[in-house]
């Protein structure tokens, strides 16, 4: 059996991407508050440094789609070998240079923005080898990808507490190399040598392409593409409000720990458990789509969102942060897969990567209006009210989200 025949050995390599990425997401994204605090920032100005590189990742993702999606250069392979290699300068920067509140401004937001900015194309990528003849298991892979998460964050709380914050810098390092390994070796079996664009097409294919007649050709232009996904840009509005929330939590977790009278031990184990209960849902989601649709699937995964953090408003002890997290089961373990498959078989090919950076640029403008507003609130109103806030902003998702998934027409 040839190698891009054997399923293990390409899901076994999507899946080490997965969890380098996912190890580096947890000390950049789930500790940047941890970081950031540490070095002196004030909960108003971790808000603003998250938020400048919310914004900056919102914009990037659909305009580097856009380069994606066409013949040339730039592959799905390349963009994410070029942004592990700019966060692991980055990150030997911040560990290397002499600190100064300006740099570790620039250089902390660009390696959040980037780290952002990747992920869709890191999603893109398995239908794109899938399609070229390699068997990966996506569900597993990714699920992986959560169980990387969760075990770095079980350790790296307490790691922090006794080493410092530069522990987090040296273990998004090792990450990005071992990331950096991994995703050089990314051939496609039908051609060893010679790249093919990262829409998922051989070099006949496209050649093909340039062929096909117009509604059969990628709509880059925004305004095409949601006339022709309406049901999927209404759903873009439901995923601002459901991520204004789930960012919200994560983003301040260590002020949520602190406020049930936990530290940064309490703060890794919340993060390893939610990330670990997403392993079994995304290894098994194939098999759920087989009961539930995907739009459905979205509908629930909302709900969840809003469950999690409702909780949360009313926790008065540790105990209520970890049944809170117990709904990543439902929420963000079910949002990923689903809305990647969503896109896969709602979308037409040349779209679909685009799709994907709508996804994560819905991702990141929840998480700019979230960075934005909980770091004022949290500072001048207080925990509690910052999470009501969240509650209300995620429950008007949920609305939107059962209109877009089950009152639109989808492609």
């Amino acid at each position: 059996m040839s190698e891009h025949k054997t399923p293990k050995f390409w899901t076994l390599r999507y899946a080490l991407l997965n969890v380098t990425y996912f190890a580096a997401f947890c000390t950049v994204h789930a500790y940047a508050a941890v970081y950031l605090l540490a070095h002196g920032f004030s909960n108003t100005e971790v808000g603003i440094l998250l938020a400048v590189a919310n914004i900056t990742s919102a914009l990037f993702q659909p305009f580097i789609a856009g380069f994606i999606d066409k013949p040339g250069w730039l592959t799905n392979r390349r963009f994410i070998l070029i942004s592990v290699l700019l966060i692991l300068s980055g990150a030997a920067a911040l560990l290397l240079l002499p600190e100064s509140p300006a740099a570790i401004f620039i250089i902390y937001a660009f390696i959040y923005m980037i780290q952002f900015a990747y992920q869709p194309v890191m999603i893109a990528i398995c239908f794109e080898y899938q399609r070229a003849g390699c068997d990966i298991y996506f569900g597993l892979a990714r699920g992986l990808g959560s169980a990387g998460f969760a075990v770095t964050a079980f350790f790296i709380g307490s790691a922090v507490e006794a080493n410092g914050v530069s522990i987090l810098l040296i273990v998004t390092m090792i990450a990005m190399v071992i990331s950096a390994v991994v995703i050089a070796t990314f051939q496609k079996p039908e051609q060893a040598a010679v790249e093919t664009s990262a829409s998922v097409r051989s070099d006949s294919a496209e050649d093909d392409h340039a062929g096909l007649p117009e509604a059969d050709k990628a709509h880059n232009n925004v305004i095409d593409f949601a006339r022709t996904y309406p049901a999927f840009m209404l759903f873009l509005l439901a995923t601002i409000c459901f991520f204004f929330a789930h960012n919200m939590i994560n983003d301040f977790m260590i002020q949520i720990v602190r406020h049930l009278g936990g530290s940064e031990t309490q703060l890794g184990y919340a993060n390893f458990m939610q990330a670990i209960l997403e392993l079994p849902v995304m290894a098994l989601i194939g098999f759920v789509y087989k009961k539930i649709t995907v739009n459905k699937l979205l509908v629930l995964s909302g709900a969840a969102f809003f469950v999690k953090i409702l909780i949360l408003v009313f926790a008065i002890h540790l105990s209520g942060l970890f049944i809170s997290q117990g709904f990543q089961l439902f929420a963000y373990a079910v949002f990923v897969p689903a809305s990647a498959y969503y896109v896969s078989t709602h979308m037409e090919e040349f779209d679909q990567v685009k799709g994907q950076a709508y996804i994560n640029s819905a991702i990141t403008v929840g998480g700019v209006f979230s960075n934005l507003i909980s770091g004022v609130i949290l500072d001048n109103l207080g925990i509690r009210i910052m999470l009501i806030v969240g509650s209300a902003v995620c429950a008007i998702g949920v609305v939107i989200a059962f209109v877009a998934m089950t009152r639109k027409e989808h492609v």
